[in-house]
């Protein structure tokens, strides 16, 4: 329920990730064209002896574009490879695309200044030294750091359902269509953001970004969203905040908005602070139709979807609480009634509220409302992972 996976997207009904068909290891195979089926034959050759294959993903060979048309893998945060980062940054108040280290990789610290809980060993389980000590516990044996989690989702995407309600909501208008469109994803179907570049990013310690940086911008400048409106799949993903509401310097001045004084202040603050939630994303194309004898049996050969996958340290805290709280949530900055245009899942409120509209706002009069938004994205399995570092790989390849 906390993911959205209820409805079509309830578990009974995945293809893989739960009862008999979840997977204990994902292999995750990639390599030059024309050379993957060999590679392939050649790995679970070697594999056969102790494990069993309960299924094969396919993957489109070109990636970059996502199904529904639009540039994929746009928006990353920037890992402070070379921690340059304080170890205890308490409160930003501009938002960065700089983040901690320990968000993505274990035995870093991360924005809280801490160190992630992750697997410890006694240094008697490790006599070869294959494993660095932690940072934060002398003695231990590190089996999680240079580690990650990963979270994966198959996604199908409804393409022709998404473009038939749009071009209908648009009377027809290709114009119209593409715009109500990239409305709905937050950007241009080149990548662009609807609000425009600001420079109000600071990346890598220096304010301003590269002009074809296109994550050069935040919502500071569209607080309705007249421009990119507030349920954009792309400002729920990632609203792009600071910590506090941007104000006058000064202790007063912040604490009039920490207390809610300010009126401009409140709106901002319906949004958790970004830097908290933030996650490593890849997304990978599948069209079942061209993926020849991978094609899971029993898939229609015209499925389309999104394997994604993403990099975090604190799955509750990165994913499950961007994907609960901003993607499906019903009430996100304060919108009445409404949940991702992209993924959600439509299923009403427990008060029996509806769930299938999506607002736009306007300069001069009521939002631009779109209502009996159809499931366009649904879940066909999932499932956790822990991504270990090299070291800690050939550790566990070699102890026993």
């Amino acid at each position: 329920r906390r993911l959205g996976d209820v409805g079509a997207n309830d578990p009974t009904g995945w293809k893989w990730g739960t009862g008999n068909s979840a997977p204990h290891v994902l292999l995750l195979l990639y390599a030059k064209e024309g050379q993957l089926a060999a590679w392939q034959q050649m790995v679970e050759g070697q594999l056969s002896a102790g494990f069993e294959c309960i299924g094969r993903l396919p993957a489109s060979p070109t990636q970059g574009i996502e199904p529904f048309g639009f540039l994929d893998g746009i928006s990353q945060p920037e890992p402070d490879w070379h921690r340059q980062r304080p170890m205890r940054d308490e409160c930003q108040l501009a938002y960065t695309n700089l983040s901690c280290l320990g968000e993505f990789l274990l035995g870093y610290p991360n924005e809280y200044g801490a160190y992630t809980e992750r697997p410890l060993l006694d240094r008697a389980r490790d006599p070869g030294a294959m494993l660095p000590g932690a940072e934060d516990a002398p003695g231990k044996a590190d089996l999680g750091r240079n580690g990650s989690y990963l979270v994966m989702r198959q996604l199908r995407q409804d393409v022709s359902g998404f473009w038939k309600f749009v071009d209908g909501c648009a009377g027809g208008d290709p114009v119209l269509r593409k715009r109500l469109a990239e409305a709905m994803i937050g950007r241009t179907q080149e990548g662009e953001s609807l609000v425009g570049r600001t420079g109000e990013v600071i990346r890598g310690g220096a304010r301003g970004a590269p002009e074809s940086d296109p994550n050069a911008f935040t919502y500071r400048s569209d607080p309705r969203g007249e421009r990119c409106p507030l349920a954009a799949h792309v400002r729920r993903a990632n609203p792009r905040n600071a910590d506090l509401p941007p104000g006058a310097p000064g202790i007063v001045s912040r604490l009039t908005r920490l207390l809610g004084f300010d009126e401009q202040a409140r709106a901002p603050v319906l949004v958790a602070s970004t830097r908290f939630h933030r996650l490593l994303r890849r997304g990978r194309k599948y069209d079942v139709g061209d993926s020849g004898p991978q094609a899971p049996a029993g898939a229609p050969a015209d499925e389309v979807g999104l394997h994604f996958i993403c990099l975090v340290a604190n799955i509750s805290r990165q994913f499950e609480f961007v994907q609960s709280a901003w993607v499906m949530g019903t009430k996100f900055d304060g919108l009445p009634g409404e949940s991702d245009p992209l993924l959600g899942n439509r299923q009403p409120r427990p008060d029996g509220t509806r769930t299938d509209g999506f607002s736009m706002p306007q300069s001069l009069g009521p939002d631009q409302r779109l209502t009996g938004l159809p499931q366009f994205v649904t879940v066909l399995g999932g499932a956790y992972f822990f991504l270990p570092g090299i070291r800690a790989l050939r550790y566990l390849a070699t102890t026993r």
